[in-house]
């Protein structure tokens, strides 16, 4: 893969929703035998409760929400087939080992931009769990959705990345803003 902490990606196609409640009903149902709402092979996953759609529009606000969240779901379904995420936050260590391991990578959207993200969801439909309203598995058609590569399939970490340059420029010895 050739997506590397740090690279600013624009995505274009199909992506899903799925929060805490979507993650905890797909992995216990795929371990009672059920089938999952969607095939996961190749997906991407965003963690997002969007808000109503107002008249006219596809979506509502549908910034990130935090991923450490889903942790202990993901090394589950990126066993799936899942092969990316996104979110905001830092991951895990057994989340980022099995991102190595099965070659996926986790993205991160800006946190607070939900209503500028939205306006790259073209079309944005229910597909599983209506009953948890805002936390129902959804399928979103996106075209130029901005994020950043945090964990690559490489063990980079941008989170970690970030605090090694800050500690070499200085940041660590408490300068002052």
């Amino acid at each position: 893969m050739k997506l590397k902490a740090g690279d600013r990606v624009l995505i274009t196609g199909i992506i899903y929703t799925g929060r805490d409640m979507a993650h905890k009903y797909m992995v216990d149902g795929h371990n009672k035998g059920e089938k999952l709402p969607f095939d996961l092979a190749g997906q991407i996953l965003y963690y997002t409760g969007p808000t109503p759609a107002p008249p006219g529009k596809p979506i509502g606000s549908a910034g990130p929400t935090t991923s450490y969240r889903m942790d202990k779901y993901t090394p589950t379904l990126l066993e799936l087939g899942l092969k990316g995420m996104i979110g905001k936050g830092p991951r895990g260590q057994e989340v980022k080992d099995a991102i190595r391991k099965h070659k996926a990578v986790y993205f991160a959207a800006i946190g607070g931009a939900g209503a500028l993200i939205s306006r790259a969801i073209r079309k944005a439909e229910v597909i599983a769990y209506p009953e948890l309203g805002t936390e129902a598995v959804m399928r979103l058609e996106v075209e130029d959705f901005p994020a950043v590569v945090v964990n690559d399939v490489h063990g980079s970490d941008l989170y970690q990345i970030g605090v090694e340059q800050y500690r070499e420029i200085g940041g660590a010895e408490g300068e002052s803003c």
